[in-house]
């Protein structure tokens, strides 16, 4: 606690500020190479019942973010124990580049040439779960997605995120945003940290809720950077609780997993306990700008999502593991930093929307050199020749493997 200008400890307060941001700084430099933030967007747009040059798409939100003032964020980056629910309908443009959202210059924006939010509101826990389970209805696979956004973001800009990854993927799915409390702040990397893990019993009841929702039959997990941390501490943590998983969540994807691998080795560990286990798909890639700062910060061997999978040790442990892995390291995308290449590649999002979203997991025939991994090198044409090949399974891992095993 700082007084008069001091820490507590007694430590001056420039002292403090060194000592706490010093260590930050090659993580916000690195981040600062991102284009200027737009500003937020989920204010309602009024518009005729028909848009001719938009695609509506239906949103919930679970989130552990408190109300805001402002309708255009409508959810700050400060903390509640206690889950607030949401339903929206995003408009996306149509006849736009796959893998790229178009923010509105201002607000409102045009949603024949923006996103934008055609119809947002906040509800009970009650009706959450009955207009989700009409919305499930409707869908023919009654397939939900479940999006954990990842450090440094705000609720519109995961609400767009999750709309983007599910338009562009054409995924027959029912999505839910869970939206932890991100400050959405470049140096706010601790408080991020510690809200994700405050998000952990949220995520669980949500999990837990889907499970024994009437008409649900799968749920699949999409968790992006810090995101991906949540999502696996939350997954050991239910087994730690209860066993085992719920039988209707069959995939867990991460994608640019910001986890020590020591971590996710130990949480592996614990979820590979479970006698209901999800498929793993892992996507990866070596020149993961923002991992590489974040591998620096916290003084880790390596990122789990930036690991080298034709390396060792990772090589023979993730072909004992039954975790697919998606290298994409070659793979070039608008994205500076290379971190969010799993959303802003058209054919890896369609990858995850044709063998994921819809219930089959990706697996491919098995590769000389690299056993039961799905390595995609080059250009997006070899992500292509993936997303094309026909389903064949190789030689199966063992189901009782887990995360990176040993």
């Amino acid at each position: 606690m700082l007084k008069s200008g001091k820490a507590s400890c007694g430590m001056g307060y420039g002292a403090w500020r060194s000592r706490v941001l010093l260590p930050l700084l090659p993580l916000m430099l690195v981040l600062g190479a991102c284009s200027s933030r737009p500003e937020p967007a989920l204010g309602v747009v009024s518009t005729p019942q028909t848009v001719a040059n938009a695609t509506p798409g239906a949103l919930f939100a679970v989130t552990m973010r408190r109300p805001s003032d402002d309708e255009r964020l409508r959810f700050s980056g400060e903390r509640t124990l206690t889950p607030r629910f949401a339903r929206m309908v995003i408009t996306i443009p149509k006849d736009r580049p796959t893998g790229e959202i178009q923010w509105p210059n201002g607000t409102p924006g045009d949603p024949n040439s923006n996103f934008s939010a055609r119809a947002f509101e906040t509800l009970d826990r009650d009706a959450f779960r009955a207009s989700l389970g009409r919305r499930v209805a409707a869908r023919g696979g009654r397939h939900v997605l479940v999006f954990v956004h990842g450090y440094n973001t705000r609720f519109d800009e995961a609400a767009f995120r999750l709309a983007q990854i599910v338009h562009d993927s054409n995924a027959d799915v029912t999505p839910i945003l869970f939206s932890w409390a991100s400050a959405a702040s470049l140096g706010a990397y601790p408080y991020d940290r510690e809200s994700a893990a405050l998000g952990r019993d949220g995520l669980e009841a949500l999990i837990e809720k889907l499970a024994e929702q009437r008409g649900v039959t799968q749920v699949s997990v999409l968790a992006h950077s810090m995101g991906g941390w949540l999502t696996l501490e939350t997954l050991r943590q239910v087994v730690i609780r209860r066993g085992t998983l719920p039988a209707k969540v069959t995939d867990v994807m991460l994608a640019a997993p910001d986890v020590d691998v020591d971590v996710a080795l130990a949480q592996g560990r614990v979820i590979q306990q479970a006698r209901y286990k999800p498929r793993m798909t892992l996507f990866v890639s070596t020149d993961d700008k923002a991992l590489s700062a974040s591998r620096w910060l916290w003084g880790s061997r390596d990122q789990l999502g930036s690991i080298d999978p034709s390396r060792e040790p990772y090589r023979t442990n993730l072909s004992k593991s039954g975790v697919t892995v998606i290298d994409l390291s070659d793979v070039t995308t608008a994205d500076s930093l290379n971190h969010g290449k799993f959303a802003a590649s058209p054919a890896i999002v369609q990858l995850i929307g044709k063998r994921l979203a819809s219930g089959q997991g990706i697996e491919t025939t098995r590769g000389a050199g690299n056993p039961l991994t799905t390595i995609v090198r080059g250009t997006t044409r070899a992500a292509e020749a993936v997303l094309t090949a026909p389903l064949r399974i190789g030689e199966q891992a063992s189901p009782d493997s887990g995360m990176l095993a040993e």
